[in-house]
């Protein structure tokens, strides 16, 4: 397999502050918009720091996957909520920092050590993490699933 990849997305204005995303590579076609909390945003729609804020989230998710099949990890679940935070730093926007909060749901009691293991080391290789300058702030938490007549 190759070191080097190339994912290209085309953008195309439709009018206002609306445009559409898409990639040959893909089935769909997002609509993107400048967000509500600036002039003229349109709410209810894909912004920018959305899609930021989604594709640490979504790494983080297909990272901790392919590592957990790697240490034979069983689990029954797993979800996250990412938070981005868009602030002026030196004079200028920029997504300062993403919260990560992944839930990661086991089967067994005993597991929780290497189950907390499995998550850190998703969130210290996650490319997309380690390609921005942001902070990210991680919060794992793991569960243990709990017996249908507990």
């Amino acid at each position: 397999m190759e070191n080097t990849h190339y994912y290209e997305v085309s953008v195309n204005w439709n009018e206002g502050r609306t445009g559409t995303m898409d990639s040959p590579a893909l089935n769909k076609e997002i609509t993107v918009a400048t967000p509500p909390e600036f002039a003229k945003g349109v709410p209810g729609i894909w912004s920018p720091e959305h899609l930021f804020t989604a594709a640490i989230n979504s790494c983080l998710m297909t990272t901790f996957l392919a590592i957990a099949e790697n240490f034979k990890l069983e689990f029954t679940g797993f979800s996250s909520r990412a938070t981005g935070k868009l602030e002026i730093v030196d004079g200028k926007y920029m997504m300062s920092e993403v919260t990560l909060e992944p839930i990661l749901t086991i089967p067994h009691q005993g597991m929780e050590e290497k189950a907390m293991r499995v998550l850190q080391k998703a969130e210290a290789a996650c490319l997309i993490s380690n390609s921005v300058r942001s902070s990210i702030i991680f919060h794992p938490q793991v569960l243990v699933q709990q017996a249908a007549n507990a």
